[in-house]
């Protein structure tokens, strides 16, 4: 039985992980006024008739930062890059040279630094409730535990445990959401 335990309180703090590895990928995606390739993430390029990461159809490059460049590896997918890019609705216009395609990041406006904020307070909620989600599921495992024969104490103490590996989590999704909000808000 206790072996059972240790494994359900190992499986709850990895599946909090990958919550919380989560929200780091989505908060990256989220522009803070600097050029970064990983905002691109998640567009695809009609590469051929199949959907492929931008990544995977060109060369990203920071030139500064406010600009980012795309060389495709080959001509003819300058339109399509464009397109996809356009279609994305990330708030940045490509302009085509020909050769390269470069993305000129604005600067934020205090009203889209909010708007930014948030997205990023939304994000972190999904990463809550995810998290609280786990709690859940794993304290139902602890009393499954409990009716085929473990201790009350133990399934108490199991508990509390995953109780305090659900507070750390929440505490480390606050302190992304401070992290990324201080980053946005700097004017």
């Amino acid at each position: 039985m206790a072996e059972t335990v240790e494994h359900t309180l190992g499986e709850t703090e990895a599946t909090m992980r990958k919550a919380i590895n989560h929200l780091e990928a989505e908060l990256t995606k989220i522009r803070a006024g600097k050029a970064n390739p990983t905002m691109l993430d998640g567009i695809m390029v009609d590469y051929y008739g199949n959907p492929a990461p931008i990544s995977q159809v060109g060369n990203i490059a920071v030139m500064d930062a406010r600009t980012l460049t795309i060389q495709p590896w080959e001509k003819n997918m300058l339109q399509a890059i464009e397109r996809s890019i356009t279609a994305a609705n990330i708030g940045i216009n490509p302009q085509n040279d020909g050769n390269i395609i470069r993305l000129f990041l604005p600067p934020l406006t205090e009203e889209r630094r909010k708007e930014l904020v948030k997205r990023c307070n939304a994000e972190g909620e999904h990463a809550r409730i995810a998290i609280r989600n786990i709690r859940r599921d794993n304290i139902e495992n602890i009393k499954k535990l409990q009716k085929d024969g473990l201790s009350e104490d133990a399934a108490k103490d199991a508990e509390k445990d995953i109780q305090g590996l659900t507070d750390r989590f929440i505490s480390l999704v606050e302190k992304h959401l401070e992290a990324k909000e201080k980053e946005i808000m700097i004017v």
